[in-house]
C-alpha cells in the first residue's frame, strides 16, 4: 500500500500531513495566507450503520490506537483556529456514546445532535443547529463546511480553499479524477453505454456553503431528495441557482468505507506518529555523543530527532509536538528520569488523543556492573501503570564497546521499531542493544 506523498495512484490511501503543531512562538508564513475574518463551523454527518464494513460497530465508532475514528476526524477540525464551532449528527441511539467521546477526549468545540434516518436529513438537522446556536459567542456561522465523519485526514490548506470559495461563490466541493470508467446497464444486466472518463470527476468531501444557501436548499427541496438524496451541491443548484466552484483535492480525502480502510486509516496514523522523537540526555558529555550518533543512525530511516538536556523551560516545546521521547540514562538503572517525562506528558494531557512511546536507553559503561537485577521489574511496573494513560514504555540496555557507531545504530533500529510498531507485547520490557 502506497502511503506517501501526493503522487499515488487516486484510489489509494495517501499520507496526509496531519497531527502537527507549530511550536510556541515560532512564525507560520502561511498565517496570512489562511486569515479567516469570517466565522466557519463544520457538520459532520455520523448517523450511518456501516453495513459495507461487515462490523457490528459503526465504523465512525470504531477503536484504533484507543480512539474511535471519528474522533480523530473532530480533531482535525479542532486543531483549526478558524473553525468556530463543529456539530455531529448521530443516530439518536448513539447520542450517548458521542458525548461520551466528546468528554473522554477533551473536544472543545463540538456537540452532538440528535441525526437522520437518512444523510439529507442528518446533514439539515446539523445545519438547523448552527442556525439555533445556544451559546451566544459563537452565532451563526457565515460558511458551514460539510465533511464525513469517516474521512479523518482532512488538511488546513485544503478546508481553506473551500471556505473562501464558499464564501464567493455560494458553494464549493472537492472533487477527484475518476478512477474506473463509469458504465450505465439495461434492466437484463447488459452493458448499455460508457461515459467518457476525461469530462467526469467524482464528487468528494468536504464541501463548503453559505449558511443562506444551505439553509434554503433544505428548507425548499422535496421529501424525495431527503429520502433519496446524497448530493449537497446539487441542493443548492437546483433549489438555490447556485452554482458551486469545483476544487480538485489531494487523494487524503479517502473515506473509511470497508474494513480494510480501518487498518490502512490505523496503519497511516502508526506512521505519522513514528515520525519524531525527542532525546533527552541530561546534558551528561556521553549521552550527548550517543544522542548524536543515534541523530545520524536514524537518519535512514525516515525519523527525526531533536536534542536537548531536558524538558524544562523553551525546552518544555517538545511536550507539544507530537514526539515522542528517548532517555538516556548514563552510569545509573534509575527510572527517576523517566518518571519525570511521564509527570510533565500527564500536565500537558499530551497522551490524551494519541499514544506516545517513551524509550529508556540505559548506557553503562564496561567497567561498570550491569543494569540491576530489580530494573526490569522497576519498568514492568511503570509501564503497566503507564499503559494505562495511553503511554507505552520500553526500555534498551546499552554496553559500551569498541563498535560505537555500530552500537549506537543498532540501538536506533531496534527504538525506531518500537516507536512504529507500538508493541503491546514488548511493553515494559527491558532489550539488548
Amino acid at each position: 500500500m502506497n502511503t506517501r506523498g501526493d503522487n499515488c495512484e487516486p484510489h489509494r490511501p495517501a499520507h496526509p500531513r496531519i497531527f502537527t503543531m507549530c511550536e510556541a512562538g515560532k512564525s507560520d508564513h502561511h498565517s496570512a495566507e489562511r486569515c479567516v475574518d469570517f466565522p466557519v463551523s463544520v457538520v459532520l454527518p455520523a448517523g450511518g450503520t456501516g453495513e459495507r464494513t461487515g462490523l457490528q460497530t459503526p465504523k465512525q465508532f470504531c477503536t484504533f490506537l484507543g480512539r474511535p475514528l471519528i474522533s480523530y476526524t473532530i480533531q482535525a477540525f479542532e486543531s483549526i483556529p478558524w473553525i468556530q464551532s463543529i456539530v455531529v449528527a448521530v443516530a439518536k441511539e448513539n447520542m450517548d456514546l458521542m458525548t461520551d467521546i466528546i468528554q473522554r477526549f477533551k473536544h472543545r468545540k463540538v456537540r452532538a445532535v440528535p441525526g437522520g434516518s437518512t444523510r439529507h436529513r442528518s446533514i439539515c438537522n446539523g445545519v438547523l443547529a448552527l442556525g439555533e446556536e445556544e451559546r451566544p459567542a459563537v452565532g451563526r456561522p457565515k460558511v458551514v463546511i460539510i465533511h464525513d465523519a469517516v474521512r479523518p485526514f482532512v488538511e488546513e490548506d485544503f478546508l481553506y480553499k473551500i471556505a473562501m470559495a464558499a464564501k464567493e461563490q455560494g458553494a464549493a466541493g472537492a472533487i477527484r479524477p475518476l478512477v474506473s470508467t463509469v458504465i450505465a446497464t439495461t434492466s437484463e444486466g447488459y452493458l448499455d453505454h460508457s461515459l467518457e472518463r476525461a469530462k467526469y470527476r467524482a464528487s468528494e468531501m468536504p464541501q463548503g456553503f453559505t449558511y443562506d444557501v444551505i439553509s434554503q436548499a433544505y428548507q425548499r427541496c422535496s421529501e424525495s431528495d431527503f429520502e433519496f438524496g446524497t448530493e449537497c451541491l446539487h441542493l443548492a443548484l437546483q433549489y438555490c441557482g447556485t452554482n458551486a466552484k469545483l476544487i480538485e483535492g489531494p487523494p487524503t480525502l479517502w473515506k473509511v468505507t470497508y474494513k480494510r480502510d480501518l487498518a490502512a486509516a490505523e496503519s497511516i496514523i502508526k506512521e505519522t506518529l513514528s515520525r519524531s522523537a525527542c532525546v533527552i540526555t541530561g546534558g551528561l558529555a556521553e549521552a550527548v555523543n550517543l544522542a548524536d550518533a543515534l541523530r545520524k543512525a536514524v537518519g535512514a530511516l525516515d525519523m527525526e530527532l531533536d536534542i536537548v538536556p531536558d524538558l524544562m523551560g523553551d525546552n518544555a516545546r517538545c511536550l507539544l509536538k507530537e514526539w515522542n521521547f528517548i532517555q538516556v540514562s548514563v552510569s545509573h538503572s534509575c527510572l527517576s528520569e523517566v518518571e519525570a517525562i511521564l509527570v510533565a506528558l500527564e500536565a500537558e494531557n499530551r497522551a490524551l488523543l494519541h499514544p506516545v512511546v517513551v524509550i529508556w536507553v540505559h548506557f553503562s559503561r564496561t567497567d561498570e556492573l550491569p543494569v540491576s537485577e530489580r530494573a526490569p521489574t522497576a519498568i514492568m511496573e511503570l509501564a503497566s501503570t503507564a499503559k494505562h494513560r495511553n503511554i507505552l514504555i520500553y526500555g534498551i540496555q546499552l554496553k559500551q564497546s569498541e563498535h560505537w557507531e555500530r552500537s549506537a545504530s543498532r540501538v536506533a533500529e531496534i527504538a525506531s521499531a518500537l516507536i512504529r510498531e507500538r508493541s503491546p507485547a514488548l511493553v515494559g520490557q527491558l532489550l539488548q542493544a
